[in-house]
């Protein structure tokens, strides 16, 4: 809640106006039943006297009629201004929220991200935004008024008749005791609600981004019945805490009903004694109504208050964690012989139980191609994302230029180098945006070059140029052509560092080869990082490293390794067939 109020204070003026037109308005409500009160006891009951008060009657229920269509329309513009106020702060803050939250998850590192699921960061950035604009919105309108009209009418009421309002001082207090109790009782259970939110919209993007996969191994059935279990368990938790707070609204009907018969009937005997008039007994029956529309209302914003503050406390807890990744100083201007050095380096990814590097060492002179090979799960992966501190090594030192990555200003070092996932993503726009995302002051010949040197010419003649629609993560491209495009998308930045990792997978052996030797020609003084199953992608790297389970097994050039290494023999093996490379 702390942050959502540092946002409304850019809404300052309107978070004071919105509720201060509101209290106008139920001020002039609270005037309704007296003007009321007076067109029957001054208006109606004079001209019944007949002869010379027939007139005087007629008139002051007409003037009083006016006065109310009067109040009516004053009411109705106090009303509008206060909406438009609580929605301008309400949309203002919490589109200032998102943007901060958004830009707050940009900060967070791989480590965060992962413990916590994208699909929950969706769900606070929607789900829960949604949820707390409406409380706001809701809240600068009623949150005031209800309970100002509510205590209002109790005192008007002692103004009309002391004796009879002692039964507003006596429900009041009941009726606020049962709604805040229920609301107590509400609050912990709808952030219940939100967690489950969160598994149902897990599941439903799993199943949409594996829905090839799902129909390959026809496993319909069982997802469509897990989905079942997790939304059944969602509406269980939504009718438990809605059976709870559908009570405030029959509880406070029939308090309030009854207190409204007990009204009646001592203001009937009240007026039999002369000791209270028919206009006043109707006012006080019109503040008991009004008493329960607003405590109805109050009901219902209590219960979207509730969901509101329970999806800012979900919001505040991603604020509440802080990158692990902390930003350095160093600007990364260094004379160093050696690009990338690996000092003792192990990394263990959080509630990991074991290690997925260990005591890794080497070091690459600039302008050097490393290839890294090594069986599924040995850690390829995991090492290259130590280079551009996507993740921090628990033991040891990664340097780049000479200067440890941890005492790098983050944007500094980033600047130095381009990954190529093993997943090519593109984002929805023009093939130029995309192609412009590491590089913004890049020419079109510059990207054209990226292109070629890529191998994705063809691709961009394909699809009309570099004004060629691309869709969100780049459907309408094949798997292979994705892949090109993200690697000229990396060779436009023209980094120090380039790491590939396994991001060739896709093209075939003639296409990658092209590649590769385009690379070495038109980057020979860059330091390249090429991770690979196959070994004809890192055969001719200037040094290799062999993995296996988290470990450097071996060093060395493509030859040194074939005569010292049983692991790499063993995949070169596997797929050359034993038949040495040229």
């Amino acid at each position: 809640m702390k942050t959502l109020l540092k946002y409304l204070k850019g809404y300052t003026v309107e978070s004071i106006l919105g509720p201060l037109f509101k209290l106008l308005e139920a001020t002039l409500e609270l005037i309704v039943p007296l003007v009321i009160a007076s067109i029957i006891d001054n208006g109606i009951t004079v001209a019944k006297l007949g002869g010379e008060y027939l007139s005087t009657g007629r008139s002051h229920v007409i003037y009083m009629s006016l006065l109310l269509v009067l109040l009516g329309l004053i009411g109705f513009g106090f009303s509008v201004v206060a909406q438009y106020f609580a929605a301008k702060a309400s949309v203002g803050a919490v589109t200032k929220l998102r943007g901060s939250l958004f830009k707050h998850i940009q900060t967070l590192s791989y480590t965060e991200i992962d413990s916590l699921g994208t699909s929950t960061l969706i769900t606070r950035m929607t789900s829960d935004a949604n949820q707390v604009q409406t409380g706001v919105n809701l809240g600068l309108r009623l949150l005031l008024r209800s309970p100002f009209v509510v205590f209002g009418a109790m005192i008007m009421a002692f103004v009309v008749d002391p004796d009879s309002a002692v039964t507003f001082a006596v429900v009041i207090p009941v009726l606020i005791a049962i709604v805040f109790g229920i609301m107590l009782i509400s609050i912990p259970l709808y952030k219940k609600v939100q967690s489950r939110v969160d598994g149902v919209l897990s599941k439903t993007r799993e199943n949409l981004s594996g829905v090839r996969v799902i129909r390959a191994f026809c496993k319909e059935d069982r997802e469509i019945q897990e989905f079942g279990r997790k939304n059944a368990a969602l509406t269980a938790s939504q009718k438990f805490v809605g059976r709870i707070s559908a009570l405030m609204n029959p509880v406070t009907y029939v308090i309030i009903n009854l207190a409204v018969i007990w009204l009646i009937n001592i203001g009937a005997i009240e007026v039999n004694s002369g000791n209270l008039s028919q206009g006043e007994l109707i006012a006080l029956y019109n503040y008991m109504s009004q008493i329960l529309i607003e405590l109805i209302k109050l009901a219902n914003l209590i219960i979207t208050i509730t969901k509101a503050v329970a999806s800012a406390e979900r919001i505040q807890k991603i604020y509440d964690i802080k990158s692990s990744l902390v930003s350095g100083a160093e600007n990364g201007v260094n004379e160093s012989e050696y690009a990338v050095e690996f000092s003792s380096v192990s990394l263990k990814y959080k509630n990991s139980l074991e290690p997925s590097l260990s005591g890794i060492d080497f070091k690459v002179k600039k302008g050097q191609t490393v290839g890294i090979i090594g069986g599924t799960g040995s850690g390829k992966s995991s090492l290259i994302n130590l280079i551009p501190r996507f993740y921090d090594a628990t033991e040891g030192k990664v340097l780049v230029d000479g200067i440890d990555v941890k005492d790098y200003d983050c944007e500094a070092l980033l600047s130095k180098i381009a990954v190529v996932m093993q997943k090519a993503v593109l984002f929805s726009g023009t093939l130029r945006e995309n192609m412009l995302y590491g590089n913004e002051g890049a020419t079109d010949e510059k990207i054209m070059n990226a292109i070629k040197i890529a191998q994705a010419e063809e691709v961009v003649e394909l699809k009309g140029g570099l004004d060629a629609k691309i869709e969100a993560g780049g459907k309408n491209l094949s798997g292979g052509q994705r892949q090109r495009l993200t690697i000229a998308r990396a060779l436009v930045k023209n980094p120090e560092i380039l790491i590939l990792d396994d991001s060739a997978s896709a093209l075939d052996f003639a296409t990658e080869a092209k590649l590769r030797q385009a690379i070495r020609e038109s980057f020979s003084d860059k330091t390249v990082f090429i991770v690979s199953q196959r070994a004809s992608s890192i055969m001719h790297a200037d040094q290799i490293i062999v993995l296996e389970d988290g470990e450097a097994v071996n060093i060395g050039t493509h030859e040194e390794l074939l005569s010292s290494s049983s692991v790499y023999k063993e995949i070169y093996s596997s797929q050359f067939g034993g038949e040495v490379a040229k």
